[in-house]
Protein backbone atom coordinates (compact mmCIF):
# COMPACT_ATOMS: atom_id res chain seq x y z
CA UNK A 1 0.00 0.00 0.00
CA UNK A 2 1.27 3.67 -0.94
CA UNK A 3 0.41 4.56 2.61
CA UNK A 4 3.65 2.01 3.52
CA UNK A 5 7.17 3.36 4.49
CA UNK A 6 9.14 3.74 1.76
CA UNK A 7 11.92 1.90 3.72
CA UNK A 8 14.35 -0.58 1.41
CA UNK A 9 13.06 -3.88 0.25
CA UNK A 10 13.85 -6.58 2.68
CA UNK A 11 11.61 -9.91 3.10
CA UNK A 12 10.74 -11.21 6.60
CA UNK A 13 13.44 -13.98 6.67
CA UNK A 14 12.52 -17.85 7.37
CA UNK A 15 11.41 -18.77 10.83
CA UNK A 16 12.08 -22.45 12.57
CA UNK A 17 8.51 -24.03 11.81
CA UNK A 18 5.95 -24.54 13.14
CA UNK A 19 4.88 -20.91 13.43
CA UNK A 20 1.27 -18.89 11.88
CA UNK A 21 1.08 -16.72 9.25
CA UNK A 22 -2.10 -14.41 8.74
CA UNK A 23 -2.31 -13.34 5.09
CA UNK A 24 -4.65 -10.04 4.81
CA UNK A 25 -5.23 -9.14 0.94
CA UNK A 26 -7.38 -5.69 0.68
CA UNK A 27 -8.88 -3.66 -1.96
CA UNK A 28 -9.29 -0.32 -0.31
CA UNK A 29 -12.29 2.38 -1.18
CA UNK A 30 -11.41 6.06 -2.61
CA UNK A 31 -12.12 7.31 0.51
CA UNK A 32 -8.73 6.84 2.94
CA UNK A 33 -8.98 9.48 4.70
CA UNK A 34 -7.31 8.66 7.97
CA UNK A 35 -6.07 5.33 6.69
CA UNK A 36 -1.89 5.92 6.52
CA UNK A 37 -1.98 7.39 10.29
CA UNK A 38 -3.86 4.73 11.42
CA UNK A 39 -1.76 2.14 8.89
CA UNK A 40 1.18 3.14 10.91
CA UNK A 41 -0.09 2.97 13.78
CA UNK A 42 -1.14 -0.94 13.49
CA UNK A 43 2.35 -1.66 12.16
CA UNK A 44 4.29 -0.08 15.22
CA UNK A 45 1.41 -1.67 17.78
CA UNK A 46 2.18 -4.68 16.28
CA UNK A 47 5.84 -5.03 17.27
CA UNK A 48 4.34 -5.12 21.07
CA UNK A 49 2.80 -8.12 20.79
CA UNK A 50 5.49 -11.22 22.09
CA UNK A 51 5.55 -13.75 19.21
CA UNK A 52 5.33 -11.19 16.30
CA UNK A 53 8.19 -12.28 13.79
CA UNK A 54 7.93 -9.40 10.70
CA UNK A 55 5.30 -8.69 8.11
CA UNK A 56 5.50 -8.46 4.31
CA UNK A 57 3.73 -6.55 2.34
CA UNK A 58 2.65 -6.02 -1.50
CA UNK A 59 0.16 -3.76 -3.56
CA UNK A 60 -0.54 -4.24 -6.81
CA UNK A 61 -0.96 -0.84 -9.39
CA UNK A 62 -4.74 -2.14 -9.43
CA UNK A 63 -4.87 -2.16 -6.06
CA UNK A 64 -4.84 -5.72 -4.63
CA UNK A 65 -2.96 -5.05 -1.29
CA UNK A 66 -1.16 -8.15 0.83
CA UNK A 67 0.34 -7.83 3.93
CA UNK A 68 1.63 -11.29 5.68
CA UNK A 69 1.90 -10.99 9.37
CA UNK A 70 4.07 -13.68 10.79
CA UNK A 71 3.63 -14.68 14.49
CA UNK A 72 5.48 -17.66 16.69
CA UNK A 73 2.31 -19.59 18.04
CA UNK A 74 -1.30 -19.11 17.66
CA UNK A 75 -1.58 -17.48 21.28
CA UNK A 76 0.76 -14.13 19.90
CA UNK A 77 -1.75 -14.24 16.74
CA UNK A 78 -4.91 -14.37 19.11
CA UNK A 79 -3.43 -11.64 21.17
CA UNK A 80 -3.01 -9.18 18.14
CA UNK A 81 -6.16 -10.32 16.73
CA UNK A 82 -8.05 -9.10 20.35
CA UNK A 83 -6.47 -6.10 20.64
CA UNK A 84 -8.47 -3.15 21.68
CA UNK A 85 -7.04 -0.85 19.08
CA UNK A 86 -6.42 -3.18 16.12
CA UNK A 87 -10.05 -4.21 16.62
CA UNK A 88 -11.06 -0.52 16.45
CA UNK A 89 -9.13 -0.24 13.33
CA UNK A 90 -10.63 -3.30 11.79
CA UNK A 91 -14.27 -1.41 12.36
CA UNK A 92 -13.06 1.95 10.54
CA UNK A 93 -11.90 -0.39 7.83
CA UNK A 94 -15.00 -2.27 6.64
CA UNK A 95 -16.87 0.80 7.51
CA UNK A 96 -14.49 2.92 5.02
CA UNK A 97 -11.08 1.95 3.83
CA UNK A 98 -11.70 -1.28 2.26
CA UNK A 99 -13.91 -2.68 -0.73
CA UNK A 100 -13.55 -6.12 0.24
CA UNK A 101 -10.98 -7.98 1.72
CA UNK A 102 -10.30 -11.75 2.94
CA UNK A 103 -8.24 -13.05 6.09
CA UNK A 104 -6.32 -16.27 5.72
CA UNK A 105 -4.25 -18.11 9.04
CA UNK A 106 -2.17 -21.09 8.30
CA UNK A 107 0.15 -22.69 10.36
CA UNK A 108 3.43 -23.09 8.68
CA UNK A 109 5.25 -26.35 8.74
CA UNK A 110 7.75 -25.86 6.31
CA UNK A 111 10.20 -22.36 5.76
CA UNK A 112 13.54 -21.62 3.70
CA UNK A 113 14.94 -18.75 2.05
CA UNK A 114 17.77 -17.74 0.27
CA UNK A 115 19.80 -15.03 -0.57
CA UNK A 116 22.11 -13.89 -3.48
CA UNK A 117 25.44 -13.14 -1.89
Amino acid sequence: MSAHSEAAVALVAAHEPPYYVAVFTTVRTQDQDGYGETNARMEELVKDVPGFLGMDHAQTPGGLGITVGYFRDADALTQWRSNAEHRAAQERGRAEWYQNYTLHVAKVERSHGFTRA
